[in-house]
């Protein structure tokens, strides 16, 4: 009888077993299809399921996230991958426990209107490159494309556009020449005939050729004090990443619409549509970090700067797979 009553408890009481059941999470760019899992388990009640209250704070790009966790703001960080190599090399000790995307679904694609005579990513010396915020994800990227064109990062000029209407109107205006850029926002310029693209990692095949491996990309990750203090309750936030990655998997683009916010979908909910079966196969099915992904990630991180390529790196400590395989019992289907 005792144990069927424990079995009985309300999720308000479970959820006592969690250190720190109310929280703060940082994230850049929202909106964007890369952080779709992080919405679904929000909008679909899984943090609740799991005795949590999240608070999201959205930045207009991941490098601006991890300044959040860094500087004590936020707990938690729904951002990309690479960060917790790079804050390594630097002495902060971040690591990854749960994927949201096994490719980058970045798209670096070139302005129609101001370089209509475009043929390689040599042309783009000289030029204005808009990203998401300068140091993310989307940066990274770009930078890692011209460096395999011969090209430095001071040759162009970096250019910060958010992820929302803001990158659409930089583009269209010819405000920049380039865009490094993730959906909704790459499918709206490809419609309106803004935007010729060059690289795009939405295709997990393209995104393992252009970085020689698997590179996993947005993920949950969080100082490792934090992970070592709150285990259960980064277990909780685990379960609910892989339990919406899964959901999403089994989704259509209906299923979808109903559930992301109105202000997501650039106000085109077709252009959202299509922007979600374009990017659905980049986007991780189990919440687990491929392996070979930490070495994929440092070999890219290392080509493109000179302290990384020095540096002494513990891959091993920048990401754990125990916490989304747990998940995954959890969780075995959508």
């Amino acid at each position: 009888m005792a144990a069927a009553s424990l079995i009985a408890l309300p999720a308000y009481v479970r959820a006592q077993a969690l250190e720190k059941p109310k929280l703060t999470l940082a994230v850049g760019g929202k909106n964007l299809l890369y952080y779709l899992p992080l919405t679904v388990a929000e909008q679909l009640g899984y943090f609740k399921d799991e005795g949590l209250e999240v608070s999201i704070v959205d930045f207009a790009g991941g490098s601006q996230a991890l300044r959040a966790v860094v500087g004590g703001s936020a707990d938690v960080v729904s951002g990309a991958f690479e960060h917790t190599i790079n804050m390594q090399t630097k002495g902060q000790r971040l690591r990854a426990f749960v994927l949201q995307g096994r490719a980058p679904q970045i798209v670096l694609g070139v302005n129609p209107k101001t370089m209509p005579n475009f043929k390689t990513v040599a042309d783009l010396k000289g030029k204005k490159i808009g990203v998401t915020a300068p140091g993310s994800s989307t940066n990274v990227m770009t930078n890692f494309v011209l460096a395999k064109a011969g090209l430095k990062p001071s040759d162009v000029s970096i250019i910060g556009v958010g992820a929302t209407q803001g990158a659409v109107a930089a583009m269209r205006s010819g405000q920049i020449d380039a865009i490094s850029n993730l959906d909704p926002v790459i499918t709206l310029l490809q419609r309106s005939g803004d935007l010729k693209i060059v690289s795009d990692t939405r295709i997990v095949a393209e995104a393992d050729r252009v970085f020689g491996g698997p590179m996993p990309a947005a993920c949950l990750y969080a100082p490792q004090p934090f992970i070592d203090k709150h285990p259960n309750t980064t277990q909780a936030l685990a379960n609910a990443i892989v339990r919406a990655d899964k959901w999403i998997q089994a989704a259509g683009g209906g299923d979808i619409i109903k559930v992301v916010p109105d202000a997501f979908l650039l106000g085109d909910r077709a252009v959202y549509i299509d922007a979600f079966v374009a990017a659905k196969g980049a986007l991780s099915p189990d919440g687990l970090v491929p392996d070979r992904g930490a070495e994929t990630a440092l070999r890219a991180l290392a080509s493109i700067d000179p302290e990384i390529a020095k540096a002494k790196v513990d891959l091993a400590a920048v990401y754990t797979n125990d916490f989304a395989r747990k998940a995954n019992t959890k969780y075995p289907k959508a």
